[in-house]
């Protein structure tokens, strides 16, 4: 036997059969260690104490189609409150939504919001992100809706806020109209709703630094901005079209423009990209829309990447986990611009959140209406809301302040989970 393996087999026996006095335990309690915030609680973060403690979920259901769906949950005093399931494949987060999530808020008590969505993300941790937190919007904004039922005040009193009209921007969801048609659409609608603000689509969706047509962009935002005139507020959105040096170059042509802020101009999930990008750039960058990782978030306000934080209510989980990204964002100096591209429940849900965080703006108010979406959400709830003089107001009333339409539930997938 080699003086090699000897060596080996007496490290083993030693290693074996000394105790373990190195692995003593941290007391994570004790003041002098650093604190870690975690899914975006910071050191000084509050939970949220709505209603008084002493109810349990009882009753859990979902009514969806494939563009969207409706929560509604029960708690033991008969006490009701309905959310929204994030739009698009509806009725897939429908399933997620019994199969995943239902379970940790079923028995519980729905005073202790932010240890209820947090558990469901922990419970969940091979499949954190995505379609969980689609899911996990319904149930999140069910229980500020019981809030608002309970206490009988609309959301926004809730979070300190007030009833009240909030700017909204024009957003344009369209990449195949001319520059000329979409100048004229605009005007027509500053000169009609009042918008005093709008939104382009440049470049092409993921588009590998491509446009939907040669010279669009280049062309696009001087033509809007000549018809708009220089006291509208212009936004662009590229939806992670560009590498930094193809960005950059576009940014210039924002920048000479005196366009407000540059919408996700590099591949959203490559930070480091959008980073350089806006360093590079005096336009304001803007992202995040389809981020839903808290930690995520922090990183990303972090390092820079964005100068505008736009979460998205339904797809990051809901109201709770929204605002702690509004938060973190005003924190570093940074606004909040949630992302609401259509007339569902999320843009409800923002309205509400806009109306109690210091940091905020403008509401999106999509432009383009003519979706399956847009046809169901305008059939699933009323009143509808509206632009009166380029702004949209806040519901008023209990919750939500808005009434879900019975005939709508019928045409929907029902499906239920109950505490037994």
């Amino acid at each position: 036997m080699s003086t090699r393996q000897l060596a080996r087999r007496d490290f083993c026996k030693i290693a074996l059969t000394t105790p373990l006095v190195a692995q003593a335990k941290v007391n994570f309690s004790s003041g002098t260690q650093q604190k870690y915030p975690y899914f975006g609680r910071d050191v000084d973060y509050k939970e949220f104490k709505i209603i008084d403690e002493g109810l349990k979920i009882v009753k859990v259901e979902t009514f969806a189609k494939p563009t969207v769906g409706v929560v509604r949950i029960q708690t033991n005093d008969g006490s009701e409150g309905y959310g929204q399931i994030s739009p698009h494949d509806a009725d897939f987060s429908s399933m997620i939504l019994h199969s995943k999530i239902a379970q940790h808020f079923l028995g519980k008590d729905p005073a202790h919001i932010d240890a209820l969505v947090d558990d469901c993300i922990d419970a969940n941790y091979k499949f954190p992100w995505s379609f969980v937190c689609r899911a996990l919007t319904g149930l999140d904004t069910a229980i500020w809706d019981l809030y608002g039922k309970i206490k009988k005040k609309p959301v926004v009193e809730l979070l300190g806020g007030r009833i009240c009209a909030i700017p909204a921007y024009g957003s344009s969801m369209r990449r195949d109209v001319t520059p000329e048609d979409e100048a004229s659409r605009m005007v027509a609608l500053r000169d009609s709703k009042g918008f005093t603000a709008f939104k382009l689509r440049v470049g092409k969706r993921t588009g590998h630094d491509e446009d939907q047509w040669p010279g669009r962009t280049e062309k696009l935002v001087p033509t809007v901005r000549c018809a708009l005139g220089d006291k509208i507020d212009l936004m662009a959105d590229a939806n992670s079209c560009y590498t930094p040096p193809r960005a950059i170059a576009v940014g210039r042509v924002l920048e000479d423009n005196n366009v407000f802020f540059f919408e996700e101009p590099c591949p959203y999930w490559e930070l480091e990209w959008t980073a350089e990008v806006s360093k590079k750039l005096k336009v304001l960058v803007a992202g995040g829309e389809q981020d839903n990782d808290l930690a995520q978030w922090r990183r990303m306000i972090n390092m820079n990447a964005v100068d505008i934080a736009q979460p998205d209510v339904c797809y990051i989980g809901g109201l709770t986990r929204a605002l702690r990204v509004a938060r973190m964002a005003h924190k570093a100096g940074k606004l909040c611009i949630p992302h609401t591209s259509n007339v569902s429940m999320v843009s409800v849900f923002t309205l509400h959140m806009l109306g109690a965080v210091p940091n905020s703006k403008y509401i999106e108010f999509t432009i383009d209406d003519t979706s399956e979406l847009a046809r169901e959400s305008r059939a699933m709830y009323e009143p509808q809301l509206t632009v009166v003089d380029g702004k949209v107001m806040i519901p008023n009333g209990p919750g939500w302040g808005v009434t879900f339409k019975k005939e709508w539930f019928e045409s929907a997938e029902y499906q239920k989970s109950e505490k037994k």
